[in-house]
């Protein structure tokens, strides 16, 4: 059976942030093709894949874009910030250095994005210290914990 054709209402840019290895890959490869890779490589560069979805019967399609959280290639992913809709700015949970660097990101988007882009917090690889503890509760108290002291 073949689809029907259905135009496109609205394509939406949003860029994945944050520094190399807290997980934005692995964001856009499950969000986009329900795949997750633990052997995952750093980008290098920008890379970018889309989704189509359902919004009160019109499709949205998002581009997601992907960009390298390594300094040298800074020049580079900052050129795709003008323009995107949405900013997803992704930390890992367990290295603090990387929630550290969230105000240098927040600079950068300031700086070369739209003024009106939403910007949205992530606290990333939460599946890796769930696996340290026994049961849910034990992890929750633990999590409560956490985000206590990062103030979340």
């Amino acid at each position: 059976m073949v689809d029907c054709f259905c135009p496109v209402a609205f394509i939406s840019c949003v860029v994945l942030i944050g520094d190399s290895g807290v997980g934005k890959s692995n964001l856009l490869s499950r969000f986009t093709r329900n795949e997750f890779n633990l052997e995952s490589k750093s980008t290098i560069g920008v890379e970018f894949a889309t989704r189509s979805i359902q919004v009160d019967g019109k499709t949205i399609k998002a581009q997601i874009w992907d960009t390298a959280g390594q300094e040298r290639y800074r020049a580079i992913t900052s050129a795709y910030y003008r323009g995107a809709v949405g900013a997803l700015l992704v930390y890992d949970i367990a290295k603090h250095l990387t929630y550290e660097n969230v105000e240098r990101w927040l600079k950068e988007l300031r700086d070369h994005a739209d003024n009106n882009i939403v910007i949205m917090l992530v606290g990333n690889k939460i599946w890796q210290h769930m696996m340290q503890y026994s049961c849910l509760h034990e992890f929750l108290l633990k999590l409560l914990d956490f985000a206590s002291r990062f103030c979340l």
